[in-house]
């Protein structure tokens, strides 16, 4: 790609950018929330145009108006969030749009060959080490397994240049091992890679170059193994970043949420969360570490009104509040960053400034006599923009078009500024660059600082070490063990989560 710049109206999201990618590498590009890099990546794919510059593909100058073009030159990209259809098996999300046909029947009629798309899929699902079953539907498997789905369906569409947008933002830890050796088996076979993302240890582990973008700018493209961490993080941000949390020592309080024997169900009836009890005391962050899958979800929609709880009690600041609305809990004093950004956190068609009062519009001063203020909705917005650093600084700008790190920006800010007791943060940083993890770090040890009790459900081990007070594995809907972070280690956070300790019978 060469002097590739895209501008939205006044707005220049790549100026002027050069990037170099070899057969078969793994070529990161690192940057940023907000620095341009999946429009980049959308101008390779056809999703955009280019205002100016040009694309070579094995020598050859090319015009990619559409995906279909960059499809047919050898071109698959694998989006941030997944274009999968639920109800749909994985072998018919895979053939969707290029579907083959046979005549069945006495009377000729034609019908899709699921038959030979089975079969096919199996081969190159064998051949790369994928491991996905065909005929599972989409609504049945995990995100690391739709991710591979993903990853087949580009294959199955004769990709060489594999696009990855953010693909570990949703990953457990070992979904991550696991997607790196795909990657690095799709590699030797000759397959050519692209991964977007700022999760500088992956880059070390996975990629042999790096290009770097700030501000819609080419900073440099460096060889990953001549380079470290604390090099890429500051050629990303433009400064020296701190990897450690600055937390000082703090005396637990009262317990603001008591948490007795609460029993949850998931989709299918099953109990998801089994007679879990917990405390939270003002002045701690309790970090709630568990492999995905473990009942985290349906325990957070319980305790924060979106899904029943069977039995037990949910006490906060002294009043039970299991099975009441989410708006009577957020008035009782808690406050909630979804793990779900686009589906629980945002109304995507609305405006930064429309988001950022979603919980307090029918309140002084954003309105009066039940008509909103919008002069104080955008001054209000403008005030958080500037203090969290959401990108663009727009307050009219729909939330939808927003990149995921600043979309994530968005909630926090909103969250932060309504003063909870409790604030739950599930997965806060997810999708975040390691400036913005800084940041939200900062404001999560600011508000433990401040004698609120902080709630922090992350699949990131490094961030529940960095950041916690105590530390409760949860292992199939239970907590198992509630440690001190001076008494936790990965080592043995790892046998917990994976139910050492925790006897047959229980298991």
């Amino acid at each position: 790609m060469k002097g590739i710049t895209k501008k939205f109206g006044d707005f220049v999201a790549n100026d002027s950018i050069d990037l170099t990618v070899h057969k078969g590498e793994i070529h990161a590009l690192l940057g940023e929330n907000g620095a341009g890099k999946t429009t980049l990546m959308n101008v390779l794919y056809g999703l955009y145009l280019p205002t100016e510059g040009d694309v070579f593909i094995n020598g050859e100058r090319v015009e990619i108006k559409n995906p279909n073009i960059a499809i047919e030159k050898g071109i698959g990209m694998v989006h941030q969030h997944f274009m999968l259809i639920d109800k749909f098996t994985v072998v018919e999300n895979i053939i969707l749009g290029m579907e083959t046909t046979i005549k069945k029947g006495s009377f000729d009629t034609k019908c899709i060959d699921i038959e030979s798309a089975t079969k096919e899929v199996e081969e190159l699902s064998k051949k790369y080490g994928l491991h996905v079953d065909p005929n599972a539907k989409i609504h049945d498997i995990s995100v690391g397994m739709q991710q591979r789905v993903e990853i087949l369906k580009a294959l199955y569409r004769g990709a060489d240049i594999l696009i990855l947008d953010e693909p570990t933002a949703v990953l457990t830890p070992q979904e991550v091992e696991e997607l790196i050796q795909i990657m690095e088996s799709l590699t030797e076979q000759g397959k050519t890679i692209i991964i977007i993302t700022h999760k500088l240890k992956e880059i070390k582990q996975a990629a042999d170059y790096c290009t770097i973008i700030r501000r819609g700018k080419k900073i440099d493209t460096v060889k990953v193994s001549d380079v470290t961490e604390e090099d890429l993080a500051e050629m990303m941000v433009g400064r020296q970043v701190s990897f450690a949390v600055d937390k000082k020592e703090m005396n637990r309080g009262e317990v603001v949420l008591d948490i007795n024997n609460i029993v949850i169900k998931d989709n299918r009836k099953l109990n998801a969360v089994n007679d879990l009890s917990l405390q939270l005391h003002k002045g701690e962050i309790l970090g709630i570490a568990g492999v995905d899958g473990n009942g985290q979800s349906e325990f957070l929609e319980g305790i924060t009104g979106l899904r029943p709880i069977e039995s037990g009690k949910v006490i906060l600041n002294g009043e039970d509040i299991a099975n009441t609305t989410p708006r009577n809990i957020m008035e009782k004093g808690m406050c909630n960053i979804p793990e779900d950004r686009q589906k629980r956190g945002l109304i995507l068609d609305f405006s930064v400034a429309e988001n950022m009062i979603l919980e307090n519009y029918d309140k002084e001063p954003f309105s009066k006599n039940r008509r909103l203020n919008h002069k104080n909705i955008d001054e209000h917005a403008k005030k958080l923009i500037e203090k969290f650093d959401i990108r663009p600084q727009n307050e009219k700008q729909t939330a939808g078009s927003l990149s995921g790190g600043n979309q994530q920006k968005v909630i926090i800010a909103r969250e932060i500024t309504n003063d909870p007791d409790v604030l739950i943060a599930a997965q806060p940083t997810r999708g975040l660059d390691v400036g913005a993890i800084e940041f939200v770090h900062k404001y999560l040890v600011e508000q433990r600082d401040n004698e609120k009790a902080v709630l922090l459900v992350s699949f990131e081990l490094d961030e529940i070490l960095n950041l916690s007070d105590r530390i409760a594995v949860i292992y199939n809907g239970k907590i198992v063990d509630v440690l001190d972070r001076k008494d936790a280690d990965e080592k043995k956070l790892g046998y917990l989560m994976a139910g050492g300790g925790v006897d047959d019978e229980k298991k």
